[in-house]
């Protein structure tokens, strides 16, 4: 195979080194996902993620001129429900470099500070609703769709009510805390005839979208293994994440579901059986009720691997590696809100040549908005929908079951599609 001459190895930006220099990690994870008809009103200029072919002798064009977007009152309004550190510090922000979003609504429980936030994001005081009134959404017109920002344990409930109140849902994940509460989100959406997503923000980040390609177009080989870690340090004990009745678990479903679902987007496939271990501190005061860390390895049916670790007691660490038979790919920092950096190994001249694709970053809330606005207004079905978020839980709760009772659990892989089209750039 020569992926010497392939575009993805040939970008303009990238530095490649062809000494030998393999770090010997085990890594996988790239999806297998269709490809289909695009959704209607995606632009290249608009979210550049499939890469033209370019030869490194050329030189730099005319710079493309961004789109400007469907004019505000055209755009899909979004109510945000909940305003804590998510909300404030990343979707709020994410709507200024939205083209087809707007945030039109709050829902929160705090009236000063639902005022405060109100005025900073031009959205007027009537249009603010606490958790008691929430259901008069219904009557709001401008709301067409609702971000759910809120504890894992109350997104099934706000889900719920939302459907009934005729609102397309954009959940935060992981999608609830069980998998009963996961089936009750989708059969409410169905049969409210609402549209359901879950924010997978990764999905629709250009690097991951990258590798997918990559994965796609054999470039790696065949998948061997996938080795990543998602650790965080959570120092305050009154932290909703440190509180299971809140949160449903630890940092299993909380930062652990990135490489849980990293491992299956990238791959294309689902795993056939998991074997986890946890750890829980008991003596220290923020882990009285979840666990500290936690370790598994997913098994899939081709004999590809996932070997993952989650923890909140480590300092940060973010990464992935997915490891083929004529190459690799590696982003570290990975899952990051922003700062990714991704490397990628192939076989030239019959030497490892490692790239670092210089593909321009993006705000990934703004893209997965923009796309679940997409899929309202056009009618098409999201690439992340609940069906997604339920495969991942269904996973995790197999990973506790083997941490439980020590020996390797089964995991159920439904015969129905998990995840909806897929995203499609007009080049």
């Amino acid at each position: 195979m020569n992926a010497g001459n392939s575009p993805l190895f040939s970008l303009p930006a990238v530095r490649c080194l062809t000494r030998r220099r393999f770090v010997q990690l085990a890594g996988t994870a790239a999806t297998g996902l269709l490809m289909t008809k695009p959704l209607r009103g995606f632009t290249a200029d608009e979210y550049r993620v499939d890469l033209p072919p370019l030869q490194e002798e050329q030189t730099e064009g005319e710079e493309p001129k961004p789109s400007p977007g469907d004019p505000p009152a055209e755009r899909i309004g979004f109510a945000v429900v909940g305003l804590g550190h998510l909300a404030l510090e990343q979707v709020l922000p994410a709507f200024n470099a939205c083209k087809h979003s707007r945030p039109v609504a709050l829902v929160s429980g705090h009236a000063e500070k639902a005022r405060r936030v109100a005025a900073q994001h031009g959205i007027p005081a009537n249009q603010i609703y606490d958790y008691a009134s929430f259901d008069r959404i219904r009557d709001n017109p401008a709301i067409q769709a609702i971000y759910i920002a809120l504890p894992n344990s109350l997104h099934a409930e706000y889900t719920v009510r939302g459907a009934q109140a005729g609102k397309h849902i954009l959940c935060e994940k992981p999608m609830a805390v069980s998998v009963p509460e996961c089936q009750q989100m989708i059969d409410a959406c169905r049969q409210a005839g609402v549209k359901l997503m879950i924010g997978y923000r990764s999905q629709y980040e250009p690097l991951d979208r990258l590798i997918v390609r990559a994965v796609r177009e054999k470039k790696l080989g065949t998948l061997r293994e996938f080795v990543s870690a998602n650790s965080i340090h959570q120092g305050d004990p009154k932290q909703w994440r440190l509180n299971k009745r809140l949160a449903g678990g630890g940092p299993l479903p909380d930062v652990g579901i990135y490489s849980i679902n990293a491992a299956r987007f990238m791959s294309g496939e689902e795993p056939s059986a998991v074997f986890g271990h946890t750890v829980q501190w008991a003596d220290d005061p923020r882990f009285k009720e979840v666990e500290t860390s936690a370790q598994f390895v997913l098994q899939f049916p081709s004999g590809f691997t996932a070997t993952c670790s989650c923890s909140y007691a480590s300092h940060r660490s973010q990464f992935l590696r997915l490891n083929g038979s004529e190459g690799w790919a590696e982003m570290d920092p990975a899952f990051a809100y922003k700062g990714l950096h991704l490397r990628m190994s192939h076989l030239k001249d019959g030497h490892p040549a490692i790239v670092e694709p210089g593909v321009e970053s993006r705000n990934q809330f703004a893209l997965e908005l923009d796309h679940f606005a997409q899929c309202v207004g056009s009618g098409a079905d999201p690439h992340t929908p609940g069906e997604e978020g339920l495969q991942d839980m269904r996973i995790i709760e197999a990973i506790y079951d083997s941490a439980r009772i020590g020996k390797t659990v089964q995991v159920e892989t439904p015969a129905a599609a998990i995840r909806g089209p897929d995203l499609k750039v007009e080049s």
